[in-house]
C-alpha cells in the first residue's frame, strides 16, 4: 500500500470531476484529510468503500458504503446532503463519464490500495427480488421487505394513527416544527378529515368506502369511527392486516371495518360510494397503472367519488433513484402529475380537483426524523444498526427531494365520467381549502 496520504490523493481524483474546492472535507482511514474547512466532513473508515464505488459509481456505491458504516457524515446528515446537492446544482454538474486521465489515475490508486478484484458483498439490507415485474408474488415480496419490517419500528416513527403518508398541516407554519400545541398527530388527523370530507363521507352515515392499500388502517379506522362509514380495506401485508385487526377489536369496530389480505387486481365487489388510495399508486408500476386506474373507476358508483394521494416525480429516475430502488422500493414508479391524470381520464374518471401538498411533506418528514432520532437506541435494538442507517439516508433524501421540488405529492379527486353534472358541489367547499 502506498505510504502517501490517502485523502489528498482522493481529492486530486475528484476535483477534475466536481471542481475545486471540494464540496466536502474528506478524512480517510489513514488519518489524512483534504478539502476546505467549514464544509461537511465525510469519513472513510475503510478502503472497502472505494471498492464499492469502483463497482457501483455514484449514488448506489456511496449508499452501500454508508449503510454498512464504511462512510459516515459528521454532524447532521440532512444538512450535509443539502450543502453537497446545493453545490452540485450551483456548479451545474451533470452525471458524465470521467475522462481517460481520471480513470487511469483511479485505476492506479485502486491497484495501490488493493481494492481491485471482485465486488464487495452486498449489504444485507439491499433488496434482491426475483420473478416477473409486478407479478402478484413479486409485489408481495417487495411490500414484505419494507412494510413488514416491524410494527414496533414504525410505531416509534409515525403518529398515533400510524399514517405512513403526507400529513395536512393546518395549525402550524409549514416552515416551523410540530409542538405541544400542534403535533404530527394533529396534522395527520387533519389529513384524514380532509380526505373524508372530499369523499363526501360527512353527507350521511353508513356510506361504503373502499380503502385500496390501507397501510396500518389510519383512514379505514378514522372513517368508520368518526364518519360512521362501512369500510373495506385491502392490503398485501400480513403484518399490517394483523395490526389493523387488533385495533378494530380494541375500538369495537368489527361491524364497520373489514380488512382483507387481497391484491387490488382481485377486488370484485359491488360498487362503493367512495374509493380512496393513499400513496399506494406509486407501487403499481408503469405497465400496471392502467389496470389500477380501471380498478378505481370500476369500484365506485356513478355518483361516487375517488380520491388518490400520490407522489409525483420528473426526470431520469421514476423509481426514486439508485438508493431507493435498491434499499426501499425496487419496483416503484412515479411520474409527473399530468401523466397520472391522463391515466385516470383514460380509465373513465373525470378529475375534478388536484391539490398540491409538497411543502406539507417536508413538514411531515421533519416530524418523522425527530421521532426517529428520539428513539434511535430503541430502533437499533429492534432492527439493527444497518437498517437504522438505511432509514437515516431514506428520511434525509426524502425530505430534500420534497424541499427542493424534485418530488411532489398531490391529492387527486375524481368522479366517474358521465354526460350530465357531477354529484360534486358546484362551488369548491371551504372545508377543502387550505385554512392558511
Amino acid at each position: 500500500m502506498s505510504a502517501a496520504p490517502i485523502a489528498p490523493r482522493l481529492a486530486a481524483l475528484l476535483e477534475p470531476v466536481v471542481g475545486a474546492p471540494l464540496p466536502v472535507r474528506i478524512t480517510a482511514w489513514d488519518g489524512s484529510t483534504a478539502g476546505p474547512p467549514d464544509v461537511p466532513v465525510v469519513h472513510l473508515s475503510s478502503a472497502q468503500a472505494l471498492r464499492r464505488l469502483l463497482w457501483h459509481p455514484g449514488e448506489l456505491g456511496a449508499a452501500q458504503a454508508y449503510v454498512v458504516g464504511e462512510v459516515s457524515v459528521e454532524g447532521d446528515l440532512t444538512d450535509g446532503l443539502r450543502h453537497t446537492w446545493g453545490e452540485v446544482a450551483r456548479r451545474g454538474l451533470r452525471a458524465q463519464r470521467p475522462s481517460p486521465r481520471v480513470l487511469a489515475a483511479a485505476a492506479r490508486l485502486a491497484r495501490e490500495l488493493d481494492v481491485l478484484g471482485t465486488p464487495a458483498p452486498l449489504p444485507r439490507t439491499q433488496i434482491a427480488v426475483t420473478g416477473r415485474l409486478h407479478s402478484m408474488r413479486r409485489d408481495r415480496a417487495v411490500i414484505h421487505h419494507h412494510y413488514d419490517l416491524s410494527n414496533a419500528f414504525y410505531s416509534r416513527i409515525l403518529d398515533r394513527h400510524m399514517a405512513y403518508s403526507c400529513a395536512y398541516v393546518t395549525g402550524s407554519d409549514l416552515d416551523g416544527e410540530e409542538s405541544s400545541a400542534y403535533s404530527l398527530d394533529d396534522a395527520q388527523t387533519d389529513k384524514l378529515d380532509l380526505v373524508c370530507r372530499k369523499l363526501g363521507l360527512d353527507a350521511r352515515p353508513g356510506m361504503r368506502l373502499l380503502d385500496i392499500g390501507c397501510g396500518w388502517g389510519s383512514l379505514s379506522l378514522h372513517a368508520a369511527q368518526h364518519y360512521d362509514a362501512q369500510v373495506v380495506g385491502v392490503t398485501i401485508s400480513q403484518e399490517q392486516k394483523s395490526f389493523i385487526d387488533n385495533r378494530i377489536r380494541e375500538r369495537g369496530l368489527q361491524d364497520r371495518v373489514e380488512i382483507r389480505l387481497q391484491d387490488y387486481r382481485k377486488i370484485d365487489d359491488p360498487a362503493y360510494d367512495a374509493v380512496a388510495s393513499l400513496e399506494m399508486g406509486e407501487h403499481v408500476g408503469e405497465r400496471n397503472y392502467a389496470t389500477y386506474a380501471a380498478t378505481l373507476a370500476r369500484c365506485v358508483r356513478d355518483d361516487g367519488r375517488v380520491l388518490i394521494q400520490q407522489m409525483s416525480r420528473a426526470g431520469r429516475h421514476p423509481g426514486g433513484g439508485p438508493f431507493i430502488e435498491a434499499f426501499i422500493a425496487p419496483d416503484m414508479t412515479m411520474r409527473p402529475i399530468g401523466e397520472t391524470v391522463a391515466f385516470l381520464e383514460r380509465a373513465g374518471l373525470e378529475v375534478r380537483d388536484v391539490h398540491a401538498m409538497r411543502e406539507h411533506y417536508v413538514w411531515t418528514v421533519r416530524a418523522w426524523q425527530r421521532r426517529f432520532e428520539a428513539h434511535r437506541a430503541e430502533l437499533v435494538a429492534l432492527v439493527g444498526e444497518e437498517v437504522v442507517r438505511v432509514w437515516d439516508l431514506y428520511l434525509a433524501g426524502g425530505l430534500l427531494s420534497f424541499e427542493q421540488g424534485r418530488m411532489g405529492v398531490d391529492q387527486i379527486l375524481a368522479v366517474r365520467r358521465g354526460t350530465g353534472p357531477s354529484a360534486l358541489p358546484p362551488v369548491r367547499p371551504a372545508t377543502w381549502s387550505d385554512p392558511r
